[in-house]
């Protein structure tokens, strides 16, 4: 006859096993992508350079929108009333 805590102690051994599972799971694919990515931008590189180029102006892009709606210069308002 198995008591309460042994039961919960096989159901804490379980959830860690499962957790560490996934982990196991999820770090085989990130290694596995992360080849993958290596491998297409070594395979295209003046590919690869655009896409780089093309997120770090997103970025900068959504720095730059952020710095401007944190200083709240009012300088779109300006604009929109200007044109009414």
């Amino acid at each position: 006859m198995t008591t309460r805590t042994e039961t919960d102690a096989e159901q804490k051994k379980s959830l860690t096993e499962k957790a560490q599972d996934a982990a196991k799971t999820a770090g085989e694919k990130v290694s596995s992508a992360s080849s993958a990515t290596v491998q297409a931008a070594k395979d295209h590189p003046y590919a690869a350079a655009g896409i780089a180029a093309g997120v770090a102006a997103a970025v900068a892009g959504a720095a730059i929108g952020a710095t401007k709606l944190r200083e709240g210069d009012g300088e779109d308002e300006k604009t929109y009333k200007s044109a009414q």
